[in-house]
């Protein structure tokens, strides 16, 4: 078999729903491996790319077997996702990467017996997909996206790039864990800032656009969003209207950035794929999911935007742009 050359990989990237091989330098195994990928996003969206090219690079690395990839973009919508979760299910692959818990779910309904790998997760205890990070139990392990110790870090950005910033409202997903413990941290550590902090349910865009306004009509306040399918979802209005009421935000994933929001700090996706690699070479190897605990991050980042700053009219430190592991001007 041959490698796939740059050119050809970049044009699989962009295939909806397609197959992938990858290739081996050695002969071709008895038989060819199935892995499904499934992504909540659309084939162009160049983060997912840029996250599955780093997981198919690794998984070339580490495989030598003859392996073929069913790829499912399966946008954001919940009714698309839970429907191709069904279609990729009744292909019964080896195993399948999904991203998250609004793709794990539908698949874990769909199958009890594929072995699923994702990764990432926010909440992956409190969203159900395993029994415990340590022994997940069932079908389904992964990578965490967030050690919830670490949301403080988002407060404390927020205060060093802002510091004329006396309130935060915290964007929060409410049905998830995950975000509940979030706010937990960032709530024990604002005392300290000298900041007050109020937590904002997400369920309904319209509701999220009433309540920021409601808070901007006060001086001095900030936005941090935490992790949660609906704020990924909803990241252009988001940013629209941190934008739109001058709130300097900080997010937990850097494509908020990319798209105009102010500074990010989280786990490295591009990492999380390839970690998430070596878990799938394990399964197709022979090991069970619920014998691979689920892994904390170990790789973070911190992504400023320029411009958005300039917009704003802060004067970024140069602590902040020390730091900073990607700069967007």
């Amino acid at each position: 078999m041959i490698w796939l050359q740059r050119r050809e990989f970049i044009t699989l990237l962009g295939g909806a729903a397609m197959a992938w091989p990858l290739a081996a330098r050695a002969q071709q195994a008895s038989r060819i491996r199935r892995i499904g990928v499934l992504l909540p996003a659309t084939a162009d969206d160049p983060e997912f790319q840029a996250r599955v090219g780093a997981f198919l690079q690794e998984l070339q690395q580490l495989d030598g077997r003859n392996v073929r990839i069913d790829t499912h973009w399966a946008t954001a919508n919940p009714g698309d996702i839970r429907k191709h979760a069904a279609d990729l299910a009744r292909l019964a692959p080896d195993v399948i990467l999904a991203h998250g818990t609004s793709t794990v779910r539908p698949l874990m309904q769909a199958t009890g017996t594929v072995p699923i790998v994702f990764p990432v997760a926010s909440d992956p205890v409190g969203g159900g997909l395993v029994e415990s990070l340590a022994r997940p139990g069932g079908n389904v392990t992964g990578f965490m996206y967030l050690d919830y110790s670490l949301s403080g870090k988002w407060l404390e950005l927020l205060h060093e790039i802002a510091p004329g910033v006396k309130r935060a409202a915290v964007l929060r997903d409410s049905m998830q864990g995950g975000g509940t413990s979030e706010f937990a941290v960032v709530q024990a550590l604002a005392p300290s800032l000298r900041i007050e902090v109020t937590p904002v349910n997400v369920s309904d865009p319209s509701e999220l656009e009433r309540a920021v306004s409601a808070f901007a009509r006060a001086l001095n306040g900030g936005l941090i969003v935490t992790a949660s399918g609906w704020t990924i979802r909803h990241r252009d209005l988001i940013i629209t209207l941190a934008a739109r009421h001058q709130l300097p935000a900080v997010y937990f994933d850097r494509f908020f950035v990319v798209n105009g929001g102010l500074i990010s700090y989280g786990a490295s996706e591009v990492e999380q794929y390839r970690q998430a690699a070596a878990y799938v070479d394990r399964i197709l190897k022979g090991e069970k999911p619920a014998d691979l605990p689920v892994q904390a991050p170990n790789t973070y980042e911190t992504v400023l935007n320029l411009k958005t700053a300039k917009a704003l009219g802060l004067d970024v430190p140069a602590t902040v742009l020390a730091r900073a592991d990607e700069v967007i001007e």
